[in-house]
C-alpha cells in the first residue's frame, strides 16, 4: 500500500524527533493503539478543579467568595504565562511586545470588571459572618499578584515612597523586600511590628519573591519596552497601552477593591472595621497612599502629582 506524501513525511518527523531522544519510533505508534482518546473532562481536569471549593462555613455567600478568588488567581496565572514570554525574550521585535501586552491588560480589564461579581453578588450580613472565619488570611497574601509587579516594573517603583532616597540598583534584595510598599499592611499600624499574617506569607514566599526580584530585575516590562526601538517607545497607540495598563493595575483595579471592601467593612454597619489581616486597609489601599507607578516616565508632572484622584485620566 501506497503511503500518502503528507503522511510519509509526519511519519519522517516522528522519527527524527523520537532518535533526537534516542527512543524507537515504532514503540511509540504501538502505544497509541492502546491510548484512551482524551475527554474534555480529563483534559481541563474538571473534576479536580470542581472539587477545590472547600467552605469553612455553612453560609452559601461563602462559596461566591471562595470561587471569585480561585478565578482570580487562574487569571493571575495567566498574566504570568504572558510575562514569562515577553521578559524572557531577547530585544522583542515591537508587534510582538505589543501583542503580549495587550493580552496582559484584556486579563486584568477583566479582573477590573468582575468586581462586580464581589459588589454585588453577595449578601452584606453574610458576608459579615462567614469573614471572621477567614481572619488572619487575607487577599494580601496573593502570592502571585506580588509576581506581577515585580515583572512589570523596576524595584524601585515597587518601593514604600518613604524609602525611595535609600534604595538604588546596589541596594541588595533583602533590604529592598523590606521597604516595599506592601511591607506596611502586613505590619501593626500602631506598634510598626510584623504582624502574623506578614509573617506567614514571608516564611512561605520570601524565597520566590528574592528570586523574582533578582531575575526580572534587568528583564521586566518596563525594561522590555526600553529595548524597543526609540522611534516605536513614542508610538502614539503603544503608550496609550502601556499606560492603559499602568492605570488600570495601580488605580481603576485598586479602586475598585477598595470601593467593594467600603460596602462590606463599613456599609454594614457591623464589626469593627478592620480587615481581616488587621491592616489599616482604608489607607492602605488606596493608590494615592500607596503612590505605586510602573511607568513614571510615561506620565506628566500633573499626572504623577494627582495620582489616584479621580482627576486622573488614562
Amino acid at each position: 500500500m501506497d503511503i500518502p506524501p503528507g503522511i510519509k513525511d509526519q511519519l519522517d518527523q516522528l522519527k527524527n524527533k523520537f532518535q533526537a531522544i534516542s527512543q524507537k519510533t515504532e514503540t511509540h505508534l504501538e502505544g497509541l493503539l492502546w491510548s484512551k482518546p482524551i475527554t474534555y473532562w480529563d483534559y481541563i481536569q474538571t473534576d479536580a478543579l470542581l472539587n477545590l471549593q472547600i467552605q469553612r462555613t455553612t453560609l452559601p455567600d461563602e462559596m461566591v467568595f471562595i470561587m471569585y478568588h480561585q478565578v482570580n488567581e487562574l487569571l493571575f496565572k495567566m498574566i504570568l504565562w504572558e510575562m514569562d514570554q515577553l521578559c524572557h525574550t531577547s530585544k522583542p521585535e515591537t508587534a510582538y511586545f505589543t501583542e503580549k501586552l495587550m493580552r496582559i491588560s484584556r486579563y486584568f480589564d477583566m479582573l477590573t470588571t468582575s468586581f462586580d461579581i464581589m459588589g454585588d453578588g453577595m449578601d452584606i450580613e453574610q458576608y459579615m459572618k462567614f469573614r471572621n472565619t477567614l481572619t488572619p488570611a487575607s487577599g494580601f497574601q496573593s502570592a502571585q499578584y506580588r509576581l506581577i509587579e515585580f515583572c512589570s516594573t523596576d524595584l524601585i517603583n515597587l518601593i514604600d515612597y518613604r524609602y525611595r532616597k535609600t534604595i538604588d540598583r546596589t541596594t541588595s534584595y533583602e533590604f529592598a523586600m523590606e521597604h516595599l510598599y506592601w511591607q506596611a499592611a502586613g505590619k501593626d499600624y500602631h506598634t510598626g511590628e510584623k504582624s502574623y499574617l506578614l509573617k506567614e506569607f514571608e516564611r512561605k514566599y520570601k524565597p520566590q519573591f528574592l528570586s523574582y526580584m533578582e531575575e526580572y530585575n534587568t528583564i521586566n516590562v518596563w525594561q522590555k519596552f526600553k529595548e524597543l526601538p526609540e522611534e516605536d517607545q513614542k508610538n502614539a497607540d503603544l503608550v496609550k497601552a502601556m499606560r492603559h495598563y499602568d492605570h488600570t493595575v495601580n488605580i481603576t483595579w485598586v479602586m475598585q477593591h477598595l470601593n467593594t471592601a467600603r460596602k462590606y467593612i463599613e456599609g454594614s454597619g457591623k464589626g469593627d472595621g478592620e480587615a481581616t489581616g488587621g491592616s489599616d486597609w482604608k489607607k492602605y489601599m488606596h493608590p494615592k497612599y500607596q503612590r505605586r507607578i510602573f511607568f513614571p516616565e510615561l506620565w506628566s508632572p500633573e499626572e504623577l502629582a494627582s495620582w489616584g484622584e479621580e482627576k486622573n485620566v488614562e
